[in-house]
């Protein structure tokens, strides 16, 4: 029995995507086309691979058997890609970028723009979510995070830590008493997948009996909300501080303590085969100029 690589790339992409729908869409495929392609699959292997449910895809025990192989394969090819790529490179050509949605506005669109007026033939693909990428399997270049990786493959080329700070919009900022508690205001914060994330954990930590006024599982949509004065949210003081002086967001840093604890992170990661490719150097030297406008303020 001949496995082709074709085959087991759809394999990976319906257990990574979660359903035939969703991994439908990022292959650019019909998804009959690739219910037929894993059905020949399955055919080929003799055993079935998914078991399909209403909300997506499960692995089999004969999935979760061919799984590491199949990724392991992904790896691979991702490897002799970027072998070509150094023996044939031109500085030029797309570098993705994966990055939670406010650091890729406040960060990644102004590099985006340095870079497209200095180097026109690099183009940055933002990859904007919460979710992390595989940086090992090809799904992005580079990434922003907000935690420190623990991938020994993985490389942290840039980093830096900023206080978590309380912001308002001026509108809402007025209605607030003076010397207030964390209790008498109206927070805004994430809503489900995402309210088990650490801002939320942390208020629900601090204020007995936490009720949010407003919640989202956008980040965009939060701080629109917060810039309209439904309430405050907690954000990284470097980031908005900056964001602040050069763009009018309409948010004011309030003079509310969240404890020593109150620390957040932002690391430059990537992996440790794309280090020294010249469009990916192009990318992380404009971000370290970016982290050092960031620590100025």
């Amino acid at each position: 029995m001949k496995l082709r690589w074709d085959d087991l790339k759809l394999f990976v992409a319906v257990h990574e995507q979660g359903s035939l729908s969703a991994a439908a869409r990022v292959l650019k495929l019909g998804q009959p086309t690739l219910s037929r392609r894993i059905a020949e699959l399955e055919e080929a292997i003799g055993e079935t691979l998914f078991e399909r449910k209403s909300l997506g895809t499960v692995l089999t025990a004969a999935g979760s058997k061919l799984l590491p192989a199949a990724q392991s394969m992904a790896e691979w090819a991702n490897e002799a890609e970027l072998q070509v790529q150094k023996q044939t490179y031109l500085p030029q050509g797309t570098v993705r970028v994966a990055a939670p949605p406010g650091i890729a506005r406040e960060v990644l669109v102004p590099v985006a723009a340095r870079i497209r007026q200095q180097h026109p033939h690099i183009f940055l693909e933002v990859l904007s979510s919460i979710e992390l990428l595989n940086l090992g399997r090809g799904e992005a270049d580079v990434a922003l995070r907000t935690q420190r990786p623990t991938d020994a493959d993985l490389v942290c080329v840039q980093e830096m830590s900023t206080p978590m700070r309380v912001y308002a919009a001026d509108s809402y900022a007025k209605q607030i008493p003076a010397h207030p508690k964390l209790a008498d205001l109206r927070w805004i914060c994430w809503a489900a997948p995402y309210h088990d994330l650490r801002v939320n954990q942390e208020l629900h930590a601090l204020i007995p009996d936490f009720q949010p006024v407003f919640t989202s599982d956008d980040f965009l949509v939060q701080l629109s909300a917060c810039e309209a004065g439904m309430g405050a949210m907690v954000l990284p003081q470097s980031l908005y501080r900056y964001a602040c002086l050069h763009r009018n967001t309409g948010l004011r840093e309030l003079d509310i303590d969240l404890g020593p604890s109150a620390q957040g992170g932002l690391y430059v990661v990537c992996h440790k085969r794309h280090r020294h490719l010249p469009k990916v150097q192009l990318v992380i030297d404009y971000l370290s100029e970016a982290f050092e406008r960031l620590r100025r303020g």
